[in-house]
Order: C-alpha cells, then sequence, then structure tokens
C-alpha cells in the first residue's frame, strides 16, 4: 500500500518524465523513508545502455536513491514548492548486481546527520531482498531563485 502515490511524489518533486525515477513511497517517518521503482523495458536509458542486455545505469539507482530523500527532506515543508534539494556529494556507493527490466526496485534511505539545509543520508537499494546497490548522499536544501554556483577550475 502507498503512502504516496506517483500524483503526490509530482507534488513534492520537480522531477519529470524521463528523469523521475521513484513510482511510490511505501514507509515514512521523520528519519527514514521507502520508495519503489518499478524498472520496465520502456525506460530511455536501456535503449544504450546496453541494447542486447539491458541494464539499469548504477548512477541511476542512487539518483533514484537521492530522489525518496529528496521527497523526505520536502515532504513536510511549507515553502517546498520555493525549494530544490540538490545532490552534492556521493559516498561509499556500491553495486552488488545488475538491475534489470521487470525489477522492483525498493529504496530505503535514512538520515545519518541533518543541519538547517543539509542532510545526509545512508540508503540501500533492493531487489527481492536482495542487496543491488548501496551510497551515502549528501543533499543541500536551496532556493529555486538560486543561482548554482560556476565550478572553480583549479
Amino acid at each position: 500500500m502507498a503512502i504516496l502515490d506517483i500524483n503526490e511524489i509530482r507534488e513534492i518533486l520537480p522531477h519529470r518524465y524521463p528523469f523521475l525515477l521513484v513510482d511510490r513511497i511505501v514507509e515514512m517517518d521523520g528519519e527514514h523513508i521507502v520508495g519503489i521503482k518499478n524498472v520496465t523495458n520502456n525506460e530511455p536509458f536501456f535503449q544504450g545502455h546496453f541494447p542486447d542486455f539491458p541494464v539499469m545505469p548504477g548512477v541511476l539507482i542512487v539518483e533514484a536513491m537521492a530522489q525518496a530523500a529528496g521527497v523526505l527532506v520536502l515532504k513536510n515543508m511549507e515553502d517546498r514548492h520555493n525549494k530544490l534539494v540538490l545532490l552534492v556529494a556521493i559516498e561509499n556507493a556500491r553495486f552488488r548486481r545488475p538491475v534489470v527490466p521487470g525489477d522492483t526496485l525498493r529504496l530505503e534511505m535514512r538520515v545519518i546527520k541533518r543541519k538547517a539545509s543539509v542532510a545526509k543520508m545512508a540508503g540501500v537499494a533492493t531487489v527481492d531482498g536482495v542487496v543491488v546497490a548501496e551510497a551515502e548522499v549528501m543533499c543541500k536544501l536551496a532556493d529555486k531563485e538560486e543561482k548554482p554556483a560556476a565550478p572553480v577550475n583549479s
């Protein structure tokens, strides 16, 4: 049973097709969230990754985890429509097995540390109870009107 369906997620996250990678939220409290991504053969990335052996790119699994984390950060925020949750760091990412069409990806994220505008979360992605990926992500809350700082070349 979904706590949040795709339409409610779309009210929270700014992501849209083909980059909205969370289909529903099935568990959530102040420090923990579980999202679901149904992986279908129609995903646009499978066309090139890989045509004869479709595998969901690991970076997109981590992105799905970060989007679930973003729902947790934004859900109860009054002015969430004026905010973005930006991914600022990925640590300790590990990919354990391929995710393929037909898999249901379970994205479990929990808060490790939270400050005013930054949250660090640890997560694990599973398919049928088997760990397929894990990572820690750091997200920063930003105003939509703010322009991201230009990268510094050294």
